[in-house]
């Protein structure tokens, strides 16, 4: 009943990247340490409050659905 589970492997989606999961891990190990202290550093924190200032005005500028 139900068929062998054990032979399928879960499919692991790589966003039609093509890159293997370990290589996406590998180079998230090394750019999420990196990434994390821009955005504590005053110019990343900065640079995000212009971008949200930014969305927010293109989120305004936006027509209504209707």
């Amino acid at each position: 009943m139900g068929g062998n589970h054990l032979a399928k492997k879960k499919a692991i989606n790589d966003y039609g990247t093509g890159i293997p999961q370990h290589e996406m891990e590998a180079l998230a190990r090394v750019l999420l340490p990196e990434i994390e202290k821009f955005y504590a550093s005053e110019e990343g924190q900065r640079q995000f409050a212009r971008w949200k200032e930014e969305q927010q005005l293109k989120q305004q500028n936006l027509p209504m659905a209707g």
